[in-house]
């Protein structure tokens, strides 16, 4: 591998502005004076080294596939990603910066640097990033370097969500009632609000992937949600524009992703539903849509096509939508780029996006044709993050990945990931850590393939949200294609909770327990005793499990291990490797995938069952009758003290020592990769302590607030 090192780039003071750095729009008036209809005559661009200006799993997924067309690659990687997967897969590595975005990823002059040192003739920006920045791709095209998305026309005009709903309007597509002008401030907000009617979408004008954007339902969270909503968007996008339009109840999120090329033509490969969000960023996606019905989905699909030959549109892109529970649709926004779930889409076409996109960039014309392209069965996408499910349905998670074992993949599973075992996972980027994607013949079938991969993903380090994935893969109305974009609270109300355990699954969990106690008794009596010595076989234990417990006989042989517990008997298949997290056997000759997380000395067993951590404390006999004998430890009232619940950087501390607060009152905002959550009071008191200040790292669970 090529090495290119650029350091003194990020060391010097380089003369960048701000607006370089996260994307200055132009005068929305002088595009509108450009006409974009037509082929579009520029010099066909020829490469054969492409830099990818991006970083995890969408570098290693363009790599990839450069590769296979023979197009070398060249990463750029910041600081803190010396040693990241994508770095170690290219053909050529450049360092570009420290680990902030800004130093880096999102630097379009140490970019370019990169791009002029490795001799690469064309850019791939991904997603994310500088992959919408127009001032970017201008500045590619004054270095005649060739960008592997649409022109810089187009992503400004689609960047802004009141001239791309203008366009959308002239290009014939359905639109969503709001205010067609930028809000200035709060009370300006409130105003339009009560003109257009509660509920509202407050939302950034350049933004994107669920930053900057809040709902309102009332003048307090209209006041709010504009502040709010104006910060996410200057830290993410350098551009605090909001806008404001009427918020559908209850819709489905469905895009429909689109090719054109540079001479006129373009095709749309159907549909992807993304209804399952948290802060209105995408979960689960899957394709095709369980709702739409063919007359729909050819409208919404002919809608895409007109926008995209409206505006000149060469790339890959994706027109998204809101559906209503009548099959309306309206137009939402455009993204001008590689989508994060467009892995299913290429999975039900057989299309693979990332080449259409390299040979377009090329100048080459669309061989394919709409009438040509067929719907494959179904395709269903998990997004794998480093968060924890249980806190607002997932706040940022970081550590080191100490244990990584990515699936054994079956036929049609595909696992993109960026990641490897010893990484770890910073506040700096998105937390994602790996898409899990399943093709089968029908719905069902995708997402059993998709459970099956769960149970058997080794992720040990951090937090993660795969016991939230699969709880929603087995949730009724999921199963019955019954979602909105308001899923997650409306099926779990405030908060995700573990699932309550059935009598058969409880026994299971202490089956398996027993088993691997006396498959661990006996490891070590040999390591102790010597192999020669006969090692016990029959043991008397009691097992506890969420505050019940089991007593449990156990008889092991050389191939199976016999538990009885009451009047059951369980017959369970030995050989399951104690050095192996996944334990694969079978209960009564029904196969069981369950993964041991740790094992305490005490007696303690962690074991991950249907994506749920659970403990079960082992003891022997004697030990059982003892244990009533043991203290109980008093329960510490925690309601005044406030904890960060995740990693991140402390944006503004909202009271003093001394101060009384009431149950409720905004005490702390914390902020981690650019978004921001507010911390509240569980109780009224005086403020004892503050223990951070604005601009302050903290850890998940340290304590920032005492009251008394």
């Amino acid at each position: 591998m090529v090495v290119h090192n650029l350091a003194h780039c990020f060391l010097s003071k380089l003369p960048i502005h701000s607006r370089n750095l996260h994307g200055g729009r132009r005068s929305i008036r002088h595009w509108r004076e450009i006409s974009t209809s037509g082929p579009i005559n520029c010099r066909e661009p020829k490469f054969d080294k492409v830099l990818i200006a991006n970083r995890g799993e969408i570098a290693c997924r363009i790599i990839s596939t450069a590769k296979k067309m023979g197009v070398k690659t060249v990463a750029v990687y910041s600081i803190v990603d010396a040693h990241a997967k994508h770095v170690k897969m290219a053909d050529e590595k450049v360092l570009i910066g420290g680990p902030e975005s800004s130093e880096s990823y999102l630097n379009i002059e140490r970019i370019i640097r990169a791009v002029r040192s490795s001799g690469s003739e064309a850019v791939h920006p991904g997603y994310g990033f500088l992959s919408e920045n127009a001032n970017f791709v201008e500045a590619l095209e004054r270095e005649g370097i060739a960008f592997v998305g649409p022109s810089s026309e187009a992503i400004t005009r689609m960047g802004d969500k009141l001239e791309s709903k203008r366009l959308a309007i002239e290009a014939g597509v359905n639109t969503v009632p709001g205010f067609d002008g930028i809000i200035r401030d709060s009370a300006h907000c409130v105003e339009i609000a009560n003109e257009i009617g509660y509920p509202v979408m407050i939302k950034a004008s350049a933004g994107g992937g669920g930053k900057g954007m809040r709902i309102a339902r009332n003048d307090l969270e209209a006041r709010d949600g504009f502040a709010l909503a104006a910060q996410e968007a200057l830290a993410s996008f350098g551009d605090n524009r909001i806008l404001l339009e009427k918020y559908i109840d209850n819709p489905r999120h469905i895009e429909i992703q689109v090719l054109g090329d540079k001479f006129g033509n373009a095709v749309h490969l159907f549909e992807r539903e993304c209804s399952i969000q948290r802060r209105h960023q995408k979960v689960i996606e899957e394709a095709p849509s369980t709702f739409l019905d063919d007359a729909t989905r050819s409208s919404m699909g002919m809608q895409a096509v007109s926008l995209c030959k409206k505006i000149g549109y060469h790339s890959a892109g994706t027109v998204e939508f809101l559906v209503d529970q009548n099959r309306n649709f309206y137009f939402l926004e455009m993204n001008t780029r590689l989508q994060v779930e467009h892995p299913i889409t290429e999975c039900i076409t057989g299309i693979d996006l990332v080449e259409q996109m390299l040979r377009i960039a090329k100048g080459n014309e669309l061989k394919l044709k709409q009438d040509e392209i067929k719907i494959d069965g179904w395709a269903i996408e998990s997004r794998i993050y480093a968060e924890d499910p249980y806190k607002n349905f997932g706040l940022p998670s970081t550590g080191k990945l100490y244990k990584y074992q990515e699936p054994k993949l079956a036929k049609g599973m595909r696992c993109d990931s960026g990641i490897q075992e010893g990484c770890e996972i910073s506040i700096y980027y998105d937390a994602m850590i790996s898409k899990l994607i399943a093709h089968a013949a029908d719905r069902r079938s995708a997402i059993d393939k998709t459970l099956e991969s769960l149970d058997s993903y080794v992720i040990r380090g951090l937090k993660h949200n795969i016991p939230l994935i699969r709880d929603i893969l087995t949730e009724r109305n999921f199963l019955r294609g019954d979602i909105h974009t308001n899923y997650l609270s409306k099926t779990y109300g405030g908060k995700f909770q573990t699932k309550p355990l059935h009598c058969s699954e409880k026994v299971n969990l202490v089956s398996i327990t027993a088993a691997l106690y006396a498959a661990w008794d006996c490891r070590n009596k040999t390591l102790l005793n010597g192999p020669n010595l006969k090692t016990q076989s029959e043991w008397e234990l009691s097992i506890e499990l969420l505050e019940e417990s089991y007593d449990v006989k156990l008889l092991k042989t050389a191939d199976t291990t016999t538990i009885r517990i009451g009047d059951e008997v369980f017959q369970i298949t030995n050989g399951f490797n104690l050095v192996n997290p996944i334990i694969e056997t079978r209960i009564n000759g029904t196969p069981i995938i369950m993964q041991l997380l740790s094992k305490c000395p005490s007696g303690e067993f962690k074991l991950i069952y249907k994506g749920e951590t659970r403990r079960l404390n082992v003891l022997t006999k004697r030990a059982s009758e003892l244990r009533r004998f043991v203290l109980v430890k008093p329960k510490i009232d925690y309601s005044k003290i406030i904890k960060s619940p995740m990693p991140g950087l402390v944006k503004s501390v909202m009271c003093g020592v001394g101060d009384f607060v009431s149950n409720g009152q905004n005490l702390c905002i914390i902020e981690a990769m650019k978004m921001q959550n507010t911390l509240s009071s569980d109780a009224e008191g005086v403020v004892k302590e503050v223990n951070v200040k604005e601009g302050d790292a903290v850890s998940d669970d340290d304590v920032l607030i005492i009251l008394e």
